[in-house]
Parts: C-alpha cells; sequence; structure tokens
C-alpha cells in the first residue's frame, strides 16, 4: 500500500491542521502532539515513548531513538511554555501523551486515526503520523537550506533521501513545469 504523506508547507496549513485536531476526541493532547512534532522532528513512536518527567521545565532532553538506537538531543524551549501548561497538574511518570482508555500512552494507530479525523476536517488525504516529522524537516530547511544537518537530524543516508522525504523534490519539479518551457502549438 502506498501512503501519500507530505508536510504542512504553510503557516495556515499547520494552523488549520491544529485547529482541525482539536476539534478531535482529546484535542488537547492532540494538539500537543501536533506541537511537539513538528518543533522536534521525532518519528511518532519515539515521542509516544516520552514521559510528563522527561520535558517539564527543561530546554533539552536526551533520548535514544526507537528505530536506530542513537542518542539525540530535543531542543524544547520553544515548547516549554506550551509543555509546562500541558503538563500541569500532572505526575512526573504519566506518559506525556495518554490514551482515552486508561493509563498508557496513545499507540502510533491512534495518532494516526485521529489525524485522518483532522484530514478530512480539511479535506486532505495526505495526512499521517510522518507528517509532523516532515513538517519539521521542511521548514527547518526553507530557513537554514542546512541539507546536510536536517540529513544528521534525520540520520538519512543521503541528501537526495532527505529532499525527497521532506517534499523538496517535489516542489522543485513543480516550479520548473510552471515556468513554461515551450510554447504550446496553435493550429
Amino acid at each position: 500500500m502506498y501512503y501519500n504523506v507530505e508536510p504542512l508547507r504553510t503557516t495556515t496549513e499547520i494552523e488549520d491542521f491544529l485547529w482541525a485536531v482539536s476539534r478531535t476526541n482529546h484535542g488537547r493532547r492532540n494538539r500537543m502532539i501536533v506541537l511537539f512534532g513538528i518543533n522536534t522532528g521525532l518519528r511518532m513512536s519515539d515521542i509516544l515513548k516520552l514521559t510528563v518527567g522527561q520535558v517539564r521545565n527543561r530546554d533539552r532532553v536526551m533520548i535514544v531513538e526507537q528505530k536506530t538506537g542513537k542518542k539525540r538531543w530535543l531542543y524544547l524551549k520553544n515548547l516549554r511554555r506550551e509543555l509546562s501548561h500541558y503538563t500541569r497538574n500532572r505526575l512526573d511518570c504519566e506518559p506525556l501523551f495518554p490514551s482515552g482508555r486508561g493509563q498508557n500512552a496513545i499507540t502510533v494507530n491512534g495518532v494516526y486515526r485521529a489525524f485522518q479525523t483532522a484530514g478530512r476536517f480539511l479535506g486532505r488525504e495526505d495526512i499521517g503520523t510522518h507528517t509532523l516529522r516532515k513538517t519539521f524537516g521542511y521548514h527547518y530547511y526553507q530557513q537554514t537550506h542546512d541539507i546536510a544537518g536536517l540529513m544528521m537530524i534525520f540520520n538519512h543516508s543521503s541528501e537526495q533521501v532527505t529532499k525527497r522525504y521532506i517534499g523538496i523534490e517535489r516542489d522543485n519539479i513543480e516550479q520548473q513545469l510552471q515556468r513554461k518551457l515551450w510554447q504550446p502549438f496553435s493550429f
């Protein structure tokens, strides 16, 4: 099965998605998942492993990525106020993003379902759990043009893989196609 997952390319798309996830069940939690993902670039499986105590009142957190087993620093200073409000009155041992059914963390599939519901609100079929990671990468690249740094953050094997992952190649091709390379024939 092919999944057409794209980054949120504009501020408006990000704001619309934040609005849409806030309208779903557990909107406050889902909104925080989105903010966390687009500010850290973590895979959803790594986001959902976090506990309240790991992030509360912290500017930086060291984690070990589940897929790669590599250590990675998360920069949380930009999220500190939101995280402080979100974790208020919560125990350090609790999952940062609890499921609606108990004390366990929400699953990746649970997040996927919430994102699909939000995507339907927006009339989009290109939303998935990797949307946040791709959004982080897309905007990081647009602001810095540091593809080598982004490649290291994502642990990708080449710049080409990173560009394709965040949708830069597609954007470049579409920009080239918008430039009329030839004039249509008229009869």
